[in-house]
């Protein structure tokens, strides 16, 4: 909404991406067009701001199929049909029934990948880039991938499926010449930088970008920097970011999100959340608060407002005991319909005994 160019106009330094930038979120018509147009690799696709053209492609696509709501839909406005009923019902509902409001007045239909997902956080003030580690959300709402997608129900960091090879194709074809194309567009960016990557069998593709901190990969690769946010985040708006050190940690971080029954759907609020004992001291763990609200004048108590309540994240050595560490956690705290995935980094975990012999 052009925040941060407002604050800047009245002299006030902000981190974050200017308007013209936010757009490469802002519209996902602009960023596969974007894709397209510089040869940075993604899926195909098509764009439709009329319904019945939408409903007809999509209803003789190959399966499974994807539609997407161009615009900001609280990470719910992508749709995988397995069939073309459900495509062309997904379709009917952005366009037809207004579910996202104006956000899905234009659709994207693309094609269905396949492979290890991956999410990289940059940081970057337009000239320099600093890639983060790497992470693994997990989108869908059930087990094993399964069910509706979602914001994210969890992620572990660093992803074991994105090596040293996959990391540099990604910065040569993905990294840089996006930075580049958008200074090209004279929409140079300066923030955070959020890649949703698909390692396909033909190599790295773009899912999504957002022009900022993705939630909730930041609540796990966050805490693997060392040092100081704030002058990474000034750097970035200085233009200074290759004076800047940025120090990766070698441990691994495990977020589980807790959430309300029935998210991504409908959902209860005002459910009092409790917990056994000092669960983040106890438990050597960090509790980020996201659906929640005060339930008393005092702050003693906290009731549940949204369908993903909590994220609780660990920080270890390994993987395995950071994932271990979360869950165990996440044990200790209540709230009626209280929900959680129970493969959180399962594949991840996997990956890693296959490599590590």
């Amino acid at each position: 909404m052009g925040l941060c160019d407002m604050l800047r106009e009245k002299g006030i330094q902000c981190f974050g991406p200017s308007k013209a930038a936010a757009i490469i979120e802002g519209s996902k018509a602009f960023s596969k067009e974007l894709m397209q147009k510089y040869g940075i690799p993604t899926a195909e696709y098509k764009v439709f701001s009329d319904a019945d053209a939408a409903a007809g492609y999509a209803a003789h696509h190959s399966l499974p199929v994807v539609v997407k709501a161009d615009g900001l839909a609280l990470g719910k406005g992508v749709i995988i049909a397995k069939t073309h009923d459900e495509a062309i019902e997904a379709v009917n509902d952005m366009m037809r029934g207004g579910k996202f409001g104006r956000s899905g007045a234009t659709v994207v239909v693309e094609e269905f990948l396949t492979g290890p997902e991956v999410s990289v956080l940059a940081f970057t003030d337009g000239k320099t880039v600093v890639p983060l580690l790497s992470s693994m959300d997990h989108k869908r709402a059930g087990d094993g991938d399964t069910g509706l997608n979602t914001g994210g129900m969890g992620v572990i960091a660093p992803n074991p499926f994105y090596t040293k090879a996959a990391e540099e194709q990604v910065m040569q074809s993905i990294i840089l010449p996006t930075l580049n194309a958008m200074n090209a567009e004279g929409r140079t960016f300066r923030g955070c930088l959020y890649f949703g990557l698909m390692l396909t069998p033909n190599g790295p593709r773009v899912i999504e970008y957002n022009c900022r901190f993705g939630d909730p990969e930041t609540q796990a690769v966050l805490p693997l920097v060392e040092g100081d946010l704030l002058e990474i985040m000034i750097a970035t708006q200085a233009g200074t970011l290759d004076k800047c050190e940025i120090r990766l940690s070698d441990k691994s971080s495990c977020c589980l999100v807790l959430a309300s029954g029935g998210y991504p759907e409908k959902y209860e609020k005002g459910k009092l959340i409790t917990f056994d004992g000092d669960v983040e001291a106890d438990c050597a763990v960090c509790i980020f608060h996201a659906g929640t609200k005060l339930g008393t004048p005092d702050g003693s108590e906290f009731v549940t407002s949204g369908g993903r309540v909590l994220g609780i994240t660990a920080v270890r050595d390994t993987l395995e005991e950071a994932v271990r560490a979360a869950y165990a956690a996440a044990e200790r705290v209540h709230f009626d319909g209280k929900y959680s995935r129970s493969d959180i980094g399962l594949s991840a975990l996997r990956e890693s005994r296959l490599k590590n012999g």
